[in-house]
């Protein structure tokens, strides 16, 4: 009879403990929405329109934290934190948040001790360091323990990629789901991913624009049926892809995934393209979502003339260009010390960082200028009239011997030492492009 009384009474204390939590719990939800009303009446009304707001998701539900959180402090009575992360996402959205959390965007942050970042800190400075390769790419943010809301000013605001957060979490759910309103069809349009996917070393924004499917997309967007719970290719919508479309969103036979990389096989970001992991079977991933719109001809023709051009890129420009700086290197000829204080090195990281890139890409996306005039020209107007003119002022015997060698002896650099009219001849009967048949059966 003891022990019934006793469970009876932890039960009752139980649940009159719950239900003073929830009353607290709502006496601040209730605060923060008085007071950001009145206070900043945008975010607030970003969050009483969005689906949060809708299903009565609460700014204490993203924002409390727990004693003894690095990024905890109190504020108005409640303890909270400015920083909601992946990890504080992942109480709703576990699946996605693993998925962010284990994708090539969670590794972004990593830049902080890449080349991209040195050279930002060295030839510019601190400060662009953080407004601009950090911004999109993430920062380490620190906790200031005199901060108001204990965050170093450095390294906050911050909403990038890849961002380190105090938590151990990585990443930022609001790179793409911006706050306060976290649209799902603002996600889901190409002007999202345009923040960071643009410029001169990876101008993804202007090649899908320059491609079909972004005219596509232009003028239909009034027709994509953004706001749709269901948004699958073919079924929900069929004008255009955007890069959620190819990229993450559902298909008939695919379901939504925030792991970016699982539709892409070539890397094009270092200075050799190399294929991913399971390279195939994230093609048949991508060639799934092109099957919707396109006959299996069409895409398997882009493919091979992907595949080709990447590999033009490689076994042309990028491996001799690479052997010829490590060559430079080795012979210690080079005036300055400190990388990037040096023209060739310059000249060979804009090669395959800038150039180089814009073509791959190009070719990926269907994006033709980009391909030839922004990519593969530029290559081959600095590698030959650039890049080798400066390593032959250096005059060693080494380096003039490999320059030699690659221009008289390979088949797709003789045409240096050949007639205009021979050439045309040779490109009109089909000569030249037997040069390059191997590229095409890699």
């Amino acid at each position: 009879m003891k022990k019934l009384i006793f469970s009876i009474f932890l039960s009752v204390l139980f649940l009159t403990s719950a239900v003073h939590a929830a009353a607290d719990a709502a006496a601040v939800e209730g605060k923060c929405m008085t007071c950001h009303k009145e206070k900043t009446p945008g975010l607030y009304r970003q969050w009483y329109h969005s689906e949060h707001g809708k299903h009565n998701v609460s700014c204490y539900d993203c924002h409390a934290a727990q004693k003894g959180d690095a990024d905890a402090y109190l504020h108005e009575g409640a303890l909270i934190a400015t920083l909601v992360t992946p990890k504080d996402c992942s109480s709703c959205h576990p699946k996605e948040a693993r998925e962010t959390m284990e994708s090539h965007h969670a590794t972004a942050g990593k830049i902080l001790a890449s080349n991209d970042a040195y050279l930002a800190h060295v030839a510019g400075g601190a400060p662009v360091a953080i407004t601009g390769c950090e911004s999109c790419h993430g920062a380490d943010v620190k906790i200031d323990p005199s901060s108001p809301n204990r965050l170093a000013a450095a390294s906050w605001p911050n909403s990038g990629i890849g961002r380190i957060n105090p938590d151990g979490s990585l990443g930022s759910c609001n790179a793409c789901h911006t706050r306060h309103s976290f649209s799902k069809a603002q996600a889901r349009q190409p002007e999202t991913c345009g923040k960071c996917h643009l410029g001169p070393d990876h101008p993804q924004k202007e090649i899908y624009e320059e491609s079909k499917h972004g005219i596509m997309y232009y003028t239909n967007v009034d027709k994509m049926n953004l706001d749709s719970d269901s948004w699958v290719v073919g079924v929900d919508y069929f004008e255009a892809p955007t890069c959620a479309t190819c990229h993450m969103s559902a298909t008939p036979k695919q379901k939504v995934t925030h792991d970016v990389g699982m539709r892409i096989s070539w890397t094009l970001r270092p200075p050799v393209s190399k294929k991913l992991e399971n390279a195939d079977q994230r093609r048949e991933n991508m060639k799934d979502v092109c099957s919707n719109c396109h006959e299996d001809r069409f895409v398997s023709g882009h493919y091979y003339q992907y595949d080709a051009t990447v590999n033009l890129y490689n076994e042309k420009f990028a491996k001799p260009a690479t052997d010829l700086m490590n060559l430079v290197r080795s012979r210690g000829v080079m005036k300055n010390k400190a990388s990037f204080s040096n023209d060739i090195e310059w000249t060979y990281w804009e090669i395959w960082h800038h150039e180089g890139r814009r073509a791959r890409h190009g070719a990926a996306m269907m994006g033709p200028d980009y391909t030839w005039w922004h990519g593969i020209y530029e290559v081959a107007k600095h590698f030959y009239f650039k890049m080798i003119p400066e390593a032959l002022e250096y005059n060693d015997p080494e380096i003039n011997a490999w320059v030699e060698q690659l221009l008289s002896d390979h088949e797709m650099h003789d045409w240096l030492n050949r007639e205009t009219a021979e050439l045309k001849n040779a490109i009109n009967s089909g000569e030249l492009q037997l040069n390059y048949k191997s590229l095409f059966e890699q």
